[in-house]
């Protein structure tokens, strides 16, 4: 049976990168604002309908009565389809803010390497021949419902059903903003719980026949999605109705109960090891450091039973599949990821042979504020750095092919690092921000954040210092 993955180009140049060049050169003779994303890409969050284009965008409403006899509206929103005028335009979009810093910053942004993908740019010509049409995406994130096991330190009560048991005992922290309130989760905003009528889910399956046809990337997200049905539903379809062009990705935790990992897994084997059901399958895992401080940041993880499942998965689905990190990049994850980065590199040397099957992405956290990098004092950019340097000395080679660090993998640390640089706003509030929060964070987990990062004791009390400050005022 061949393997379906991603591979290196044969004349070893990155074809990531180059891909993202040429889209460059592609969007500019449209707008030097375009991108492809808007009209091919999509997260749905059916708990409560709403929608972006990506992960930086933040999220719009779905009108619901806008559904009805065209479902396609989980996607073609008229507020997106505003947006998409304002690029065709040459205006930047607010909301994609990220890219313009990018950008502005002399870098290639996710609007260049995104519209560079092949189920984007192939779409070129028919976006650009009636941009104001109706159109289905070739590459779909979906959020079916809350149900989660975990509570991670930057996540809310609208993705995750145990941050709203949580915030439903404890109420909101209390940041300058009081945060997670469960009282702002009502309306439009209330997750809708997996027991209740749901309409954004009634339209995505009333949808997903014609949407499937065009799929090229369908990637189910959170809450847990092992934890939801849809999952599986979606997983039938697909043994009864084969889509060999078809990627499929699931986001995970890898720690639930072992009852449900054994459903899955067995699902995953038959999709990917039986016959040509799809192209590929890519178990995506969410991670944000190593070990304790690991667990620290998403509260109810495993950090060990996860690493030991991600071996299982790469062990028992050997075909047509890969695993892929997703590192959040936070404050918290700074100290831990000099051991996270050479794991994931010591994955690689055993399951990557013949392609590619271990990798991992580094987004960047832009909420809460007091989570984000930019808060750190340039000592810990400049770690970073370092785990650079270390990441280009064990780079890919023709002779270490699939094993070391590709040049866009380093090129995303560096535009990271670049980002982490760039001075924060309103820095002391957020500093006290951080300590009023983790340190009620600690008290309803019974967690000691002193003693999961030692190294970070004197920007602990430095952010101390600042919430006192500011209740003395």
């Amino acid at each position: 049976m061949q393997n379906k993955g991603d591979e290196v180009d044969k004349d070893f140049k990155s074809k990531f990168l180059s891909d993202a060049e040429i889209a460059q050169q592609k969007l500019d003779t449209v707008s030097p604002s375009f991108c492809l994303a808007k009209w091919k890409q999509v997260s749905l969050h059916l708990t409560n309908g709403m929608n972006n284009s990506c992960y930086h965008p933040p999220l719009h409403k779905i009108p619901v009565d806008e559904l009805t006899g065209n479902p396609s509206k989980l996607h073609n929103t008229d507020y997106k389809k505003l947006q998409r005028k304002h690029m065709m335009e040459g205006r930047r979009p607010e909301e994609c803010f990220y890219c313009w810093a990018m950008e502005d910053n002399g870098k290639l942004s996710d609007r260049h390497y995104r519209s560079g993908e092949p189920w984007a740019i192939e779409k070129f010509d028919e976006v650009v021949s009636d941009p104001m049409a109706d159109t289905n995406p070739a590459y779909v994130e979906v959020n079916f419902n809350s149900a989660c096991n975990l509570e991670c330190s930057y996540c809310s009560p609208q993705f995750s059903s145990s941050w709203m048991r949580q915030a439903k005992e404890y109420g909101a922290y209390p940041t300058s903003q009081p945060h997670n309130d469960p009282a702002y989760f009502q309306g439009d905003r209330r997750p809708i719980p997996h027991s209740e009528y749901n309409p954004y889910v009634e339209a995505f399956w009333e949808w997903w026949p014609e949407l499937y046809k065009d799929l090229k990337h369908f990637r189910m997200t959170g809450g847990e999605p092992l934890m939801d049905k849809n999952t599986y539903r979606v997983f039938d379809y697909v043994l009864e109705n084969p889509k060999p062009d078809l990627h499929i990705n699931v986001t995970s935790n890898l720690s639930v109960e072992q009852k449900l990992w054994n459903k899955y897994l067995d699902y995953v084997k038959r999709i990917c090891n039986d016959g040509e059901n799809v192209e590929h399958f890519m178990q995506y895992v969410s991670l944000d450091g190593f070990g304790k401080q690991a667990e620290y940041m998403r509260a109810g993880l495993n950090f060990d039973l996860m690493w030991d499942r991600v071996n299982q998965f790469l062990t028992e689905v050997p075909y047509r599949s890969s695993l892929t990190f997703i590192i959040t990049m936070n404050n918290l994850s700074i100290t831990s990821l000099d051991k996270l980065i050479p794991a994931i590199h010591g994955l690689r040397q055993v399951y990557s042979d013949t392609y590619q099957r271990v990798w991992f992405d580094t987004p960047v956290l832009h909420t809460p504020n007091w989570q984000s990098m930019r808060l750190l004092p340039d000592m810990y950019a400049d770690r970073l750095e370092e785990l650079m340097t270390w990441m280009i000395e064990h780079c890919e080679t023709p002779d270490t092919r699939f094993k070391g660090f590709k040049d866009y993998e380093i090129n995303r640390m560096d535009r990271d690092i670049a980002w982490m640089r760039q001075p924060a706003e309103n820095l002391e509030q957020n500093k006290a921000d951080f300590y009023r929060f983790f340190n009620e964070y600690d008290r309803r987990h019974e967690f000691n954040f002193l003693k999961t990062f030692p190294e970070m004791s004197t920007w602990w009390n430095e952010c101390k210092y600042f919430a006192q400050q500011s209740q003395s005022n």
